[in-house]
């Protein structure tokens, strides 16, 4: 992956100057949710579809603008999920029933992703839905347009072994390979468009934060002595080298769906990783609570790397409080070579990771970006 110049660099400060950040997703309007479940009956056309979800977006990013956000998204406007029907158009990945579900907990099976033959870039993922927004961002007023797309570790943590088909990834290295040589060229792709800002959303280094899941991920035959730096290896083999210009950001989930989290625990057993050996400009972490633990793991955090303090709530509606919100941030810039220079702030995860949504209204949602640009204000005077 090379810029235009033909010169790549690995080190580098973050990119877009912000202090004021959004995860990625937002509620699904109104008019998308009807226009979707039409076109699951066969009603509308993927083009009729596309043409709502276009209208859609240029209201979203209206509003976006309008709470004082300078990062904008497309709200991941046209996803059923963050990351399957991204990883559904790799070439020798299959997802049993990529559909829109009923959103009940209690009966709602996520469709499960296989990886059933070689993996390859057939065609750019993200290039279309990119020049749309790109076409409705102010770059001339300090706006960037963010692309948001599935962590690699993705395709394999949740099933592991079993979810690669042995017959075309008999040894798993030449597996990896082929995932980051896909995640390089749709990475490329995105960046001759013109691209400077995407965002890897991650659920895994999370999940290897709860006890619970360490143990679910041993009984299949994980061994997390080593799961964690492997992870590593092949997120930087994604995006390593790669134009100084371009700004990799990565967002850490502990569970979304529907206000629901999965995981919980501090991030020590994956700090080292996480913090000093993941070669990202930025890390979006979650940390609204007592589940994510204290700041104490930030001491790994390298210089010139940026973390982004999750603290504000995409689950509930209840506002937080101004003074609290500054005080954990300077709680947590203690912790910081750089102190709170290396941090910024954001809810702590997407409003809408799948096509259901939060348990959170509109207006609450906008909200709470508004009160993110003004904590960002207070702490840092800009956002």
């Amino acid at each position: 992956m090379t810029a235009q110049n033909g010169h790549a660099e690995t080190k580098r400060k973050p990119n877009p100057p912000f202090r004021a950040e959004q995860v990625g997703s937002f509620l699904r309007p109104a008019p998308v949710r009807a226009a979707r479940e039409q076109y699951s009956q066969g009603k509308l056309s993927a083009d009729e579809l596309r043409a709502v979800e276009d209208e859609a977006i240029r209201e979203l990013v209206a509003k976006q603008r309008a709470s004082g956000l300078k990062i904008i998204s497309d709200g991941e406007c046209r996803r059923l999920y963050f990351h399957l029907d991204f990883l559904e158009q790799l070439g020798g990945m299959h997802v049993s029933s990529n559909d829109l579900g009923d959103g009940n907990l209690k009966t709602h099976t996520i469709p499960t992703l296989s990886v059933v033959g070689k993996i390859e870039h057939v065609r750019p993922i993200q290039l279309r839905d990119f020049r749309f927004l790109q076409s409705l961002v102010k770059s001339e007023e300090g706006e960037v347009a963010k692309v948001c797309i599935p962590s690699p570790t993705m395709a394999h943590f949740r099933r592991g072994r079993e979810g690669i088909s042995m017959e075309a990834y008999p040894e798993l290295e030449e597996f990896y390979s082929d995932l980051a040589a896909a995640y390089r060229a749709e990475i490329q792709s995105l960046y001759d468009a013109g691209c400077r800002y995407i965002q890897l959303d991650d659920t895994n280094l999370a999940y290897l934060c709860d006890e619970s899941m360490r143990a679910a991920a041993e009984s299949r035959g994980e061994d997390l002595s080593t799961l964690p730096n492997r992870y590593a290896q092949l997120i930087n083999s994604c995006i390593t080298p790669r134009p100084a210009d371009l700004c990799i950001a990565m967002h850490l989930c502990r569970g979304n769906f529907r206000s629901t989290f999965f995981a919980q625990g501090g991030y020590a057993p994956v700090a080292e990783v996480l913090f000093s050996k993941i070669d990202v400009d930025v890390l979006l972490l979650e940390w609204e609570n007592e589940r994510s633990g204290d700041f104490e793991p930030l001491r790994h955090l390298v210089p010139g790397r940026a973390v982004v303090l999750g603290i504000v709530s995409s689950k509930f509606g209840e506002m937080e409080k101004m003074e609290d919100m500054v005080e954990r941030i300077q709680q947590a810039g203690k912790y910081c070579q750089e102190g709170i220079q290396q941090l910024a702030v954001s809810p702590q995860c997407g409003f809408s990771s799948t096509y259901h949504g939060n348990d959170i209204t509109e207006e609450q949602q906008w909200a709470k970006m508004k009160f993110v640009c003004d904590v960002a204000r207070e702490v840092w005077g800009t956002v």
